[in-house]
């Protein structure tokens, strides 16, 4: 078995491929590299590894998710903190790559207040729950809704785990990523 590094952006391309739970790195980049190879990998031929969240975490973090009945909140703002929070729990050690995530004049996460308040007026920035982290909150729903699948995309969902959680989180939006 080999070991490869690949770049974050890569990472996410590929962890977005995803078609079914299960499906290793190496069947999503055959299907996406070689359309024309067989399924399985001869059994002498060495596998690549991608570091990555486990399944099960993905799992457990959807379940709870349910869980929290999120229409039971009024304000969008609340859901968005509480998705963040419980994101971040689940996924603590990756939780960081949304430090890269920006807008074209703006910030979206930082590891404190006030360098969230020094990259534009009216940021309205709040902690994530249970975290180091600081994300700005004065933005639209829509806004909102396209943070939350970056991010689920960034922890490596697949596109229907983002479906999921973006309609659990803001289903009036009926999003699709």
């Amino acid at each position: 078995m080999k070991t490869i590094e690949i770049e974050e952006d890569l990472y996410h391309f590929i962890a977005s491929q995803t078609q079914h739970i299960g499906e290793s790195a190496s069947d999503i980049l055959r299907r996406l590299v070689m359309p024309n190879s067989p399924v399985a990998p001869k059994a002498s031929a060495p596998k690549v590894v991608i570091n990555n969240e486990s399944v099960a975490a993905h799992v457990t973090f959807l379940s709870e998710l349910e869980k929290l009945d999120l229409l039971e909140m009024p304000k969008v703002v609340n859901r968005f903190l509480a998705v963040l929070g419980l994101l971040h729990h689940h996924h603590a050690s990756s939780f960081a790559g949304v430090l890269n995530m920006s807008g074209r004049n703006r910030t979206y996460f930082a590891t404190s207040k006030e360098a969230l308040l020094a990259t534009g007026s009216s940021t309205n920035p709040k902690q994530v729950p249970d975290s180091e982290y600081w994300v700005i909150t004065n933005n639209n729903t829509q806004k909102k809704v396209t943070m939350i699948k970056e991010v689920a995309l960034l922890l490596g969902y697949s596109g229907s785990q983002v479906e999921k959680v973006v309609n659990l989180f803001c289903p009036e939006e009926q999003i699709t990523p």
